[in-house]
């Protein structure tokens, strides 16, 4: 599914930053960070919402009851793959929400969305490692996921797990990736795709006070 979704991973040392503030994560923001996570706890109980889009596939056409159809690279062949690929694996740990990594995700979902951008790098060059140093201190591995149109919880998590059109399926990695323990995402209007949900992981995360 051509979803304009795009991985990132960073292996980098903490730094300490300066603060940040902002609003707290919307009941949306905190149900994607929770709908990944029960998808890494259980994943092949998860495979069942998958299974259930297999009847709205016509070839490479995805005619979503209620919505616009929308027109896939891969069609079901990336649907069944992400579905075997849950009943297949091993559970790997919760994610635990961190409203900090949200803010992040959130200012970036900021950046990106007025200027109908889907990259990882910001308007002032920043990276992600350089966005999380700005508001506080983390350590170990971090990731970002960004995914386009869905206002849904869930339906932003099936869209990562299917990763249609991404041969790698970074987006799949990153979610299931055991050394990831906290993530926070952060939405925001976009100018192309409506709506952007940036997602930001990391092994460890503290804000700065």
């Amino acid at each position: 599914m051509r979803f304009a979704a795009f991985p990132l991973v960073l292996i980098l040392l903490p730094v300490q930053a300066a603060p940040g503030e902002a609003r707290k994560a919307t009941a949306f923001e905190r149900a994607v960070v929770q709908e990944m996570s029960d998808a890494r706890v259980q994943p092949k109980a998860y495979a069942k919402h998958l299974r259930e889009l297999r009847p709205y596939f016509e070839g490479t056409l995805w005619n979503r009851p209620g919505r616009v159809p929308l027109r896939t690279e891969e069609g079901v062949a990336a649907l069944d793959e992400a579905i075997a690929f849950l009943e297949s694996t091993r559970p790997v740990g919760p994610l635990r929400f961190n409203e900090g990594l949200a803010l992040a995700a959130r200012l970036h979902a900021q950046d990106i969305g007025p200027r109908g951008s889907l990259e990882h790098t910001g308007s002032d060059g920043s990276r992600l490692s350089g966005r999380l140093n700005r508001l506080g201190r983390w350590q170990g591995l971090v990731a970002e996921n960004i995914s386009t149109g869905e206002e849904d919880a869930r339906q932003v998590v099936i869209q990562l797990l299917i990763d249609d059109g991404v041969a790698s399926r970074g987006h799949r990695k990153n979610l299931f990736n055991p050394d990831l323990h906290q993530a926070g995402a952060g939405a925001a209007p976009h100018r192309e795709y409506r709506t952007v949900t940036v997602i930001d992981y990391a092994d460890g995360f503290v804000a700065g006070r």
